[in-house]
């Protein structure tokens, strides 16, 4: 495969993808707080049995610490920017992507392709440095995917909870 197409199939792929997401910006979806757990945990046990399965070694499990607790804070980031509203009436949740939550996880997609760019070009002829790089932005993923929809859960539990404190 030539460098050109390297990059081309993964863009046009992602410009799919954001086309159809930025059609989403601004509308409104109905949040049900009892299936935020599930994306998190499906994630979980997938990193559980990759890690399982190939540990990172050395120091490695420290970047991999750090990369998760840095995907925690962005996760937080990400989800406190996302609009959670309640319905006064039926108390029905729902959630709104703004177009700042989008740009970040732009941002998030340029940075982990240069990560994996840099990546490649200094794993040389062994795949150690890959491994170790997949494994870091495995961590940082599930930090970020976690979070987010633990910032959305507390922040729209507190609020349904007000508006069923004010019905009278």
């Amino acid at each position: 495969m030539t460098a050109t197409a390297q990059y081309a199939i993964p863009g046009m792929i992602i410009l799919t993808v954001l086309f159809f997401r930025l059609r989403s910006v601004g509308k409104a979806r109905r949040l049900r707080l009892e299936r935020l757990w599930i994306l998190p945990t499906l994630y979980a046990a997938v990193v559980g049995f990759v890690f399982w399965n190939a540990p990172p070694h050395g120091m490695t499990w420290l970047w991999c610490v750090v990369a998760l607790g840095v995907g925690a804070g962005l996760g937080w980031w990400r989800g406190r920017l996302m609009r959670v509203a309640v319905d006064p009436e039926t108390h029905e949740l729902s959630q709104t992507v703004s177009p700042a939550a989008l740009l970040f996880i732009v941002a998030l997609i340029v940075i982990r392709s240069a990560s994996r760019a840099m990546a490649i070009e200094m794993a040389g002829p062994g795949h150690a440095g890959l491994m170790a790089a997949t494994d870091i932005l495995m961590a940082f993923a599930l930090g970020f995917v976690a979070f987010q929809r633990v910032e959305i859960f507390i922040r729209a539990r507190r609020m349904l909870a007000e508006a069923r404190a004010k019905r009278p």
